[in-house]
């Protein structure tokens, strides 16, 4: 039986349009404040008072179904890991998905990568695969090409906006061809 290729997610940028102007949801979209642990820590350090506020994420829960309908297993490549399956998942309708466990949180990578990059093809373990995020660049496409054994691709995402119909047309065209 021949496996369905990976479609790794980002939350921020493709799912919560994060760079969209500050005060203009973008149509679709639901507000919320949320506490990931991650945040959580940054903001307590950095606030005065050491009480961290909570993230306002904006996520659209059309996605949830449309990401479904696709060709794929999902996964999430997320700084949110194991906490997008309490925090994002059930916003968008989603059943619980594996996860990348990163070797290092916003790490530097010796050759300009993506600090993602390295952990998403070993976490991919040759199987095909979409990587969805808002920070790629043709340096992380390139050394994908160059260490992956399977068929991938890099799906830049525009955080102003978010995933767009055009990108869900991107990723069936792409599973139909792989």
């Amino acid at each position: 039986m021949t496996r369905q290729p990976l479609l790794l997610l980002d939350v921020d940028g493709p799912l919560n349009p994060y760079a969209a102007p500050r005060l203009r949801r973008p149509d679709g979209y639901r507000t919320h404040e949320l506490m990931p642990t991650w945040w959580a820590e940054r903001q307590t350090r950095r606030a005065a008072d050491g009480v961290a506020k909570p993230l306002r994420v904006w996520l659209n829960p059309a996605h949830g179904p449309e990401l479904l309908s696709l060709p794929y297993e999902l996964a999430w490549a997320t700084t949110w890991m194991d906490e997008a399956n309490a925090l994002i998942g059930p916003r968008l309708g989603l059943p619980e998905l594996p996860y990348v466990r990163w070797t290092e949180l916003f790490g530097e990578d010796p050759d300009g990568l993506h600090w993602k990059t390295r952990d998403v093809v070993a976490w991919a373990a040759g199987r095909p695969f979409v990587w969805v995020d808002d920070e790629l660049g043709p340096q992380d496409a390139e050394w994908i090409a160059a260490h992956h054994p399977g068929p991938a691709l890099t799906l830049h995402v525009n955080p102003r906006v978010g995933m767009l119909a055009d990108d869900f047309a991107a990723l069936r065209d792409w599973a139909a061809a792989a």
